[in-house]
């Protein structure tokens, strides 16, 4: 069994050009987050994606539908939405310091190893479901890192030290392979 998985970001937001972390607010993609969304269609291939599952948080869905508008079905799954930072959503990204909550969860919120049992439950569903298939997926920044930790087997300091935004190596789609 095997599934592999085109993950995606979702654009930019409102919060995101004012240094602030989103977590589980629903968040509004920018200007530039609608540019990018609308760009970004035309750097992939879209034949090659049998499914699109993104967050059900409302900057995610946005990004999907302007990134696959009529062309793939689109399922929304609230476990690949964003690390829940409790008292913390919508508050400077400087107070979620992810290093600082890979056990211990934010206040009233969650630790990274809570998104990384979502997101176990997530990959399961999938080779479950959709073996042999390619799935686009559309989320968030915890989310991809917990995928890091699963499909490459990696601790959760080394994928937030590799992380491609501290790094600046954006793509246009990470490949992730279950098995």
């Amino acid at each position: 069994m095997s599934v592999k998985i085109i993950y995606f970001v979702h654009g930019t937001t409102f919060d995101n050009e004012n240094h602030i972390s989103t977590g589980q607010n629903p968040g509004e993609l920018s200007k530039l987050g609608i540019k990018q969304s609308k760009e970004l269609r035309n750097k992939i291939n879209l034949n090659e994606i049998d499914l699109v599952i993104c967050s059900d948080l409302k900057r995610a869905v946005d990004s999907a539908n302007l990134i696959f508008e009529n062309e793939k079905i689109i399922i929304q799954d609230s476990r690949i939405r964003e690390c829940d930072y409790g008292s913390l959503n919508g508050h400077d990204s400087s107070l979620a310091v992810y290093e600082e909550h890979i056990d211990i969860s934010f206040p009233n919120g969650e630790s990274m190893k809570d998104v990384e049992k979502r997101l176990r439950e997530f990959c399961s569903f999938l080779l479950e479901n959709y073996n042999g298939k390619t799935i686009a997926v559309v989320a968030h920044k915890a989310p991809q890192l917990a995928l890091d930790v699963i499909t490459k087997n990696i601790s959760w300091d080394k994928a937030i030290e590799q992380d491609w935004r501290k790094t600046k190596s954006w793509k246009p789609g990470w490949i992730y392979e279950l098995n």
